[in-house]
């Protein structure tokens, strides 16, 4: 019986995980996305850490590739001609995502509001941080290879960073709300990391 509970548990986990992955299709504002989410519930409500990394990292990439090789070509295609399999700046986004999960799992081992609006909040300045600075030092014709082009690209990042805030704790509310929504609905769902 335990056993069906965690496949169902899991199973659910996926499911809300994979909803919240292809919500980048819908046209959003910049950086209105579900990306520090993902990342966040899946360090909170899977049991095995090798899932939390695993599943999250799957979602995104198999998000990446759609929304780089449906999406963006009707929108940009000046810059997406033909396949893209990771975009420019992909490597800082997944290091970035990384991070995101560590502090999950070390913040998240209880699910409590204020912990994930603080862990949300902490999520997103280090998507900004992260990713800013893969921009930073991946053109330095942009900004020069400075300290003070390295505030300048920050500086000119600030506008996606509150569109960032606003998505992550939009997505978290969501995410979380719906699993726990349901786990106080149906008994079998609930049971401790």
């Amino acid at each position: 019986m335990k056993n069906n509970k965690i496949q169902l548990r899991g199973g659910l986990v996926i499911a809300i995980i994979a909803f919240a992955a292809f919500s980048r299709l819908i046209p959003h504002p910049w950086n209105f996305t579900p990306i520090a989410a993902i990342g966040l519930f899946g360090a909170a409500y899977f049991s095995k850490k090798s899932m939390a990394i695993i599943i999250p990292f799957a979602a995104l990439f198999i998000s990446d590739l759609l929304v780089n090789n449906i999406y963006y070509p009707v929108f940009f295609p000046e810059f997406y001609k033909g396949f893209t399999l990771m975009a420019g700046g992909a490597l800082w986004q997944y290091g970035a995502f990384a991070l995101i999960i560590g502090l999950g799992l070390l913040t998240l081992k209880k699910v409590k509001p204020m912990g994930l609006i603080g862990t949300g909040i902490g999520a997103s300045i280090l998507f900004f941080l992260v990713t800013n600075f893969g921009v930073w030092l991946s053109y330095p014709a942009m900004y020069g290879s400075t300290p003070a082009g390295l505030m300048a690209c920050y500086t000119a990042a600030i506008p996606f960073f509150w569109n960032t805030v606003a998505g992550d704790l939009f997505y978290i509310g969501l995410m979380f709300g719906s699993f726990e929504y349901l786990k106080n609905s149906y008994p079998s769902l609930a049971f401790s990391k």
